[in-house]
């Protein structure tokens, strides 16, 4: 639970919500040429290792899931939508309002946390198919990434294997914060209060999510 609380904290500031690069990587990204695999690796681990939309979103999916191929599964679910909308969205250029898909992520960090807590099986007496909501949240979650890599004006030449290379990267941060976060998981699932508190930790989740769309749609409206 004091991870997300951490997060909650920590994603108070406007460079962790904004779903965006950070500005140093902004630069980067404006001014390279050419081929350089090695450097958009590192930014694409860099961007899903650091990226508060994304933990939360993967926390949330594997909050209940104990079996390493259903961790697998969904994981790469997220990881397919993930990886097509943000190479094809940059490719094609295919840019969404930056404030509205990150406030659409901030609701995706809303719909896992409503999940986990059984609200739409009380709620409307079924449960949605959680397959299909990962797959479809990982595409909106790559939309979020393409539309800001459009707006700095990624470099034509060395586009494909640097978007490669880049995915790569998203990849490999994102077996990086997987296991980070299934190890401090692993230790609490063996305490007595995990089922205790997993319903606060579900809350401030959904709090996270709620926090997040919000400020997303207030910048939305006032820029």
């Amino acid at each position: 639970m004091w991870i997300l609380l951490a997060l909650a904290l920590f994603g108070t500031s406007s460079d962790v919500l904004a779903h965006a690069v950070a500005q140093g990587d902004k630069g980067y990204i404006q001014e390279i040429t050419g081929v350089n695999l090695i450097a958009f690796m590192y930014l694409g681990a860099k961007h899903m290792v650091t990226g508060y939309d994304h933990l939360l979103f993967l926390l949330g999916v594997i909050f209940f899931l104990y079996r390493m191929q259903h961790i697998a599964l969904y994981v790469s679910l997220f990881a397919l939508g993930h990886s097509t909308t943000m190479l094809l969205g940059v490719y094609f250029n295919i840019g969404i309002n930056s404030y509205i898909i990150d406030a659409i992520i901030g609701l995706s960090v809303v719909y896992k946390a409503l999940d986990n807590l059984g609200a739409y099986q009380r709620w409307f007496g079924f449960q949605p198919n959680t397959r299909a909501a990962t797959l479809i949240f990982g595409l909106f979650h790559g939309f979020g990434l393409s539309s800001k890599i459009i707006e700095y004006d990624i470099s034509p030449d060395g586009l494909v294997p640097n978007l490669l290379a880049f995915n790569v990267g998203v990849e490999i941060g994102q077996i990086i914060a997987l296991a980070m976060i299934l190890i401090v998981m692993g230790f609490w699932r063996k305490t007595d209060g995990f089922f205790r508190h997993a319903y606060t930790a579900n809350v401030a989740m959904m709090s996270a999510g709620f926090l997040l769309v919000g400020y997303q749609l207030t910048g939305y409206f006032v820029a």
